[in-house]
């Protein structure tokens, strides 16, 4: 039973880089909406708070809804997580495509179909549950190697424009320099991923989690701390099919009666960023490891298309690095020990 559903206030908030605005609903006299604005910071959210004590509001049957909107909400998701009030992020479009048709947009009107989101749609509402510090700085961490692998890459195709320069104009000190350049970021990404697994480390929990995740093949240092972040290391998702879900790799029928027949199809509402990583691990695993090697042939001579075939493989990997952090050891193949 879902114990959301007795709450008597049910407040919106729509949040963005310097603001929050919100937008409180009553149970009792719904339609009725009281907005506010407050500043997104901690003299902000105290002000919040006696707002809704002014209000008459029991901070215990008070439900808080808001969109996810990466960085900027963190400060507030931390604050609300020590206040001890219940509150669910959700994404952006699932409440866009829940109110139905609807005409303007403000920051305030934004508000109110949060709140009256959260009104209609308790019943299958989940509350937020905010990631450890560890998490966060290994997430933080993550994102920075991400954007030192973009600078690299960067680098590399500017080498290759300048070295077809130098053939003409015979300058070398430029090609030089990038070369240099590129160097310094292979050692920055190395030291990067060098504090990544100290931050991993200090947690036996996490350590473990992410070397049975390593132990699939296939699923390297990347793919495994960003699998922790994810899913809240293996806490935010209750099985593998759920994740393949989420990463945007498990297919859905597209079917409605007797005339319409779609193809079996993945969504494009997935993680695009840990779909990527888990096709380069797919791709990897379809060479070493000989089970998955025997199935991306068998697929193959069936006619089925590359990108379908890595997507089921991609599910494979989820479900055995999901099976392994349940049992607590590291992955074994049976496959390649009949035929050792």
């Amino acid at each position: 039973m879902n114990e959301l559903k007795n709450k008597k206030h049910y407040l919106g908030i729509d949040i963005s880089k310097d603001t929050l605005d919100l937008s409180l609903i009553h149970k009792s006299s719904y339609g009725t909406f009281k907005d506010k604005k407050v500043l997104n910071s901690f003299n902000g959210f105290k002000i919040l708070y006696s707002w809704l004590l002014k209000e008459k509001v029991d901070l215990n049957e008070c439900l808080i809804c808001m969109e996810h909107t990466g960085a900027y909400g963190l400060l507030l998701f931390a604050w609300l997580s020590q206040t001890g009030i219940d509150y669910c992020v959700e994404p952006g479009l699932e409440i866009k495509r829940s109110i139905g048709m609807t005409r303007g947009k403000s920051d305030r009107v934004d508000a109110r179909r949060i709140a009256d989101y959260a009104y209609t749609h308790v019943e299958k509402l989940k509350l937020f549950k905010f990631p450890s510090t560890l998490m966060i700085q290994i997430k933080q961490s993550l994102t920075y190697r991400e954007q030192m692998v973009k600078i690299k890459t960067a680098l590399k195709n500017s080498l290759k424009s300048h070295n077809e320069y130098q053939k003409v104009s015979g300058l070398i000190k430029i090609s030089e320099q990038i070369s240099q350049q590129i160097k310094e970021q292979e050692k920055n990404i190395k030291k990067i991923e060098n504090q990544i697994v100290d931050l991993i480390n200090t947690d036996k929990n996490v350590k473990k989690n992410f070397e049975m995740a390593k132990s699939v093949k296939g699923i390297g240092f990347v793919i495994s701390a960003f699998m922790l972040v994810t899913t809240n290391n293996f806490t935010g998702f209750e099985n593998g099919r759920k994740y393949a879900c989420y990463a945007g790799v498990a297919p859905f029928e597209f079917v409605s009666g007797t005339s319409i027949r779609g193809k079996t199809k993945v969504s494009n509402l997935g993680n695009k960023k840990i779909k990527a990583l888990l096709s380069n691990g797919a791709n990897s695993a379809c060479k070493y490891d000989l089970e998955l090697n025997a199935y991306y042939k068998r697929k193959s001579k069936e006619g089925k298309d590359h990108k379908v075939i890595i997507n089921a493989i991609s599910c494979k990997l989820i479900n055995r690095v999901f099976a392994v952090v349940k049992r607590q050891t590291p992955y074994v193949s049976i496959y390649e020990q009949n035929f050792a």
